[in-house]
């Protein structure tokens, strides 16, 4: 294995929680009551594919034309930003900070695939972004997950084929689009939860770059 993709929140940083609060309010404010276990369903899809679950959860799909959902999802992503300024270097996960300094120090190429467009924002936050030698631009692809795509272009962004890369995933959607283009998928959660993943742990100081490359 010559390289590592690896999702956002869930993986590198607790930000699930911020996503939460912030779509909570949203759905709120629209007569829809979401909880935590609705949440889970938002893991790993974009900003307006979320907000297309809520709004269908709360049976108001066709309650609003395409420029008031697109001004609900910007104001969940302000609200979103807002309590990620909060976010310090110690918001990153057990195991992030070390596994990606001996990944570096193995020359070890290291990207992000998140669907998060806040991405950037969040690894400078946490103080990791050096780490990284690309991050996928949501914003330029055509399909989310559980679709590839994603996976493929952050492979492409350390010239690798997918099957010479390992991808991290904390959500279902993301474990099938690892799988689907060939990558070894080692999923942060249960097994109950990441279904198809070679590999689950809970969290990256469980495992090492030296064994991980000898796959």
């Amino acid at each position: 294995m010559k390289g590592f993709v690896f999702d956002l929140d869930g993986v590198l940083a607790d930000t699930a929680k911020y996503h939460y609060i912030a779509w909570k309010k949203l759905a709120n404010e629209i007569g829809i009551q979401i909880d935590e276990a609705f949440n889970e369903q938002l893991k790993g899809i974009s900003r307006q594919e979320s907000l297309e679950r809520i709004l269908e959860y709360g049976n108001k799909a066709a309650a609003f034309s395409k420029q008031e959902t697109a001004a609900m999802a910007e104001k969940k992503n302000q609200q979103y930003v807002e309590l990620l300024d909060e976010l310090s270097p110690e918001d990153a996960l057990p195991g992030v900070r070390e596994f990606l300094a001996s990944a570096q120090q193995y020359n070890i190429p290291c990207t992000v695939a998140s669907a998060s467009k806040n991405a950037p924002f969040i690894l400078d936050k946490l103080g990791i972004r050096e780490y990284f030698a690309g991050i996928v631009d949501p914003a330029g692809l055509t399909k989310g997950k559980p679709d590839p795509e994603i996976f493929i272009k952050a492979a492409q962004l350390m010239r690798l084929k997918p099957n010479e890369t390992i991808g991290f995933e904390d959500a279902q959607a993301g474990i099938d689009g690892i799988k689907g283009c060939g990558m070894y998928a080692i999923g942060l959660g249960t097994a109950e939860q990441l279904i198809g993943a070679d590999r689950v742990i809970r969290a990256l100081s469980e495992v090492t770059v030296e064994e991980l490359i000898r796959l």
